[in-house]
This record gives structure tokens, C-alpha cells and sequence, in this order.
């Protein structure tokens, strides 16, 4: 047993210090980055933004309203659409910003060859699974690297260097990093395992792009500023899912107590979740998500001009012309408070 005694710090204990800037206005910084894939080769132009995976964030309405704001940013399409439904969106729509989604169990993997073999063209695949520490993670990479070398593969989770640089080697193009920071995730606290989300970017950052390797950083956003503190930190994409949580898009039955009307959000390693596509909570393990209602808040449209309109103002506030610059111009400063709250956390 040993103790690192280095602190390691989280979204809410820093902000930016501003800087002298010669930009006249939000409107002159590009948000969008472009990237060329380690592995895949291929080139993709965006706003690095994905929605999260979670059947009520991840779905094709958001992939929809993404596609209709024309902000280019992505979605990661949660993995239990029949293949029938996904056939067709890939069909009229293409797969510009959509990422497929997939874990390790043999059914997906039989889906995803299934989906190639009809004619599907999945160019950005996600692996996803909670814990990618094992050894059977790293050889299922490996596998679906020789398997499909022309595919972009964003894989995850991890928080720390050696295994970013190990996924990489391994054939991952885009490497998702976070362990317990989001809203609905109970990692933490069921395993006690984990890693506070700014350092993990910062230190993952460094390793992936030591490599020529890109990382994601995945949960821990609550509000614009943490997305820009993540690519301030060196975040190549961000992933949100409460944020983007409750709209319209979140394809969830609209519940109303008392007046007020709800949609539920919920982990996919949760009761709720494992209960509604696995039949149940398997006896060899134990829920590490939980469910809470979100209220309901309308179309998507307005919630991503906030992100995007705090992403840019944050550009202006340290002199970075476009997105690419600004962990150039990032200089983090410690705090132990960052909001007045004597009116509320609004």
C-alpha cells in the first residue's frame, strides 16, 4: 500500500486566469478542430462535443437536432437501437456524427458484424466499458483494431498515463478518460475507486499526445465553464450526458408531478438500466448508477447555445482565436470557491 500525496484536483477547484486578448468579439473564434486519427487515417472537422452513450442522451433525436443546429457536433449512439432502426438512420443521414456504440459482450460484437455485412458503414466506433484496466480490455482493442483497420475506435475508460499509452499502442484512435465523475454514476461510492477529472485530462492529455494519441474527456461537466476547463486542460472531445439530459431529444416518457413535468436520467450501470435491458442487476455484481429526475427542459437547441456561447466567451476571456489555442493560453489558478451562492447556485 502507498499514498500519493500530490493533489490531484477536479473542474471545481480552478478557473481560468484571463489574459489580454485582441479579439473583438465571441464571433471571431472558431470552436471547431480538425483531426487526423492515429490509427484510421481518416480526418474529421467538428466542434469536439459527444453526446454520451446513455439510451437518454445518446439517441438519434439529439444525433437529429445536432445535425439540424449545424454545429457539427457528434453523438455517441447508445447500443441498443434494433439494428433495423440503425440501418436505416445510417442510410438517410450518413455517419458524419454518429459514433456506434459497443461493449464487449459477444452479442454486440455479432451486431456490429451483422450491421458491416448489410451494408452499414460505422466509421467512428465507441468501445465502452466501465472498467478499462483489465488485460481482456486491452486484447478485445487489439481484436477490433486488426478487425477493422480503416475504423476510428474511441475506447474507455481510463484515468491515468500508462494505460492511455497502452490503449493507444494497442489501436485505440481516441482514448476516453473519467471513472466516477458523473452526475449519475455511483463508481465512487460503491468501489471507492476513482480520479478527480481535471488531473486525469491534464495527465492523460499529456501521455496521448505524446503518442499522437487524442483523449475524451468523459463526465464530470456540470455547467459551459467545465467544458472549456476540459479543453483548457487538453481535452481533444468532451463527452456530456446530464447536461444534455431532460430535453426533448432524451426519447423518455414525460412524467408530470404536481404541475411540474419530468424525464428520468438515469446510469447505464444502474438498477434502472441493467433491470430494462438486461432483465436485472446480475448476482455477481452490484448497481453503480442511480436514477433521478430531470426537470423537463424543452428542446436541446437552447441548452447547446449556452455551452457553445460559454465556450467561445471563454476564448475572448484568455486570447485564444480558435479552440485549437486554448490550452496555449490556459493558466488554471487554484480556488477554494468559485460561485457567490448567497442567491442560490443559479
Amino acid at each position: 500500500m502507498r499514498i500519493e500525496e500530490e493533489t490531484k484536483l477536479d473542474y471545481k477547484d480552478v478557473l481560468f486566469r484571463p489574459k489580454r486578448s485582441t479579439l473583438k468579439s465571441r464571433k471571431e473564434v472558431d470552436i471547431s478542430k480538425e483531426y487526423t486519427f492515429k490509427w484510421s487515417g481518416k480526418s474529421f472537422k467538428s466542434i469536439p462535443i459527444i453526446a454520451a452513450n446513455m439510451d437518454s442522451v445518446g439517441t438519434l433525436d439529439m444525433a437529429r437536432a445536432f445535425t439540424e443546429n449545424g454545429n457539427g457536433l457528434s453523438v455517441a449512439v447508445h447500443k441498443h437501437y434494433p439494428l433495423e432502426t440503425l440501418k436505416k438512420y445510417y442510410a438517410d443521414n450518413g455517419h458524419e456524427n454518429l459514433w456506434y456504440s459497443i461493449g464487449m459482450v459477444k452479442d454486440d460484437e455479432e451486431k456490429l458484424a451483422e450491421f458491416i455485412s448489410q451494408g452499414g458503414d460505422p466509421d467512428k466506433v465507441c468501445i465502452d466499458v466501465a472498467n478499462g484496466y483489465s488485460q481482456h480490455f486491452i486484447d478485445y482493442v487489439k481484436r477490433m483494431r486488426d478487425k477493422m483497420p480503416d475504423v476510428t475506435i474511441m475506447a474507455g475508460n481510463v484515468v491515468t498515463g500508462e494505460m492511455v499509452e497502452e490503449l493507444i499502442l494497442s489501436g485505440v484512435d481516441v482514448v476516453k478518460v473519467g471513472i466516477g465523475p458523473g452526475s449519475v454514476c455511483t463508481t465512487r461510492k460503491m468501489t471507492g475507486v476513482g480520479y478527480p477529472q481535471l488531473s486525469a485530462v491534464i495527465e492523460c492529455a499529456d501521455a496521448a499526445h505524446g503518442l499522437g494519441g487524442l483523449i475524451c474527456a468523459d463526465g464530470g461537466c456540470t455547467v459551459p465553464g467545465d467544458v472549456a476547463k476540459a479543453f483548457g486542460a487538453g481535452a481533444d472531445f468532451v463527452m456530456l450526458g446530464g447536461m444534455l439530459a431532460g430535453h426533448d431529444q432524451s426519447e423518455q416518457e414525460l412524467v408530470e408531478e404536481d404541475g411540474q413535468k419530468y424525464l428520468r436520467f438515469y446510469g447505464m450501470s444502474s438498477d434502472t438500466a441493467m433491470k430494462k435491458h438486461k432483465g436485472g442487476v446480475a448476482e455477481y455484481r452490484a448497481s453503480e448508477g442511480k436514477t433521478v429526475k430531470i426537470p423537463y427542459r424543452g428542446s436541446v437547441h437552447d441548452t447547446l447555445q449556452d455551452i457553445l456561447g460559454g465556450l467561445r466567451s471563454t476564448c475572448t476571456y484568455v486570447g485564444a482565436r480558435r479552440l485549437k489555442d486554448l490550452p496555449k493560453c490556459t493558466t488554471f489558478v487554484r480556488v477554494s470557491q468559485q460561485l457567490n451562492t448567497v442567491f442560490g447556485n443559479g
